[in-house]
């Protein structure tokens, strides 16, 4: 499930909102252990979502980065590059 949790920090153009929300939203379904809450947990789901989502937009803004900023296309590449090896994509 969190696979989709992407590094977020130090590219170029930095992080949009909706890829931190898409984080947040990823991490508190791994620590809730579900995708979709009950009507009785979905404020509290909703709430966590909100909270992680606005403190990591201030962490980013916050790290300094040492290296110079990354590429997204490059990365991307080089991801795909990697699951081909592995052979868990297919180019196709």
């Amino acid at each position: 499930m969190c696979r989709n949790i992407h590094t977020l920090h130090n590219f170029e153009p930095a992080a949009t909102n909706d890829e931190i929300q898409a984080a947040a939203l990823q991490y508190v379904r791994k620590i809730a252990g579900t995708t979709k809450p009950s009507k009785a947990n979905q404020e509290a789901f909703d709430r966590a979502v909100h909270e992680i989502a606005h403190i990591t937009g201030h962490l980013l803004q916050d790290l300094v980065a040492v290296t110079p900023p990354k590429n997204r296309e490059e990365e991307a590449a080089k991801a795909r590059a990697r699951a081909i090896a592995s052979g868990r994509y297919s180019a196709a």
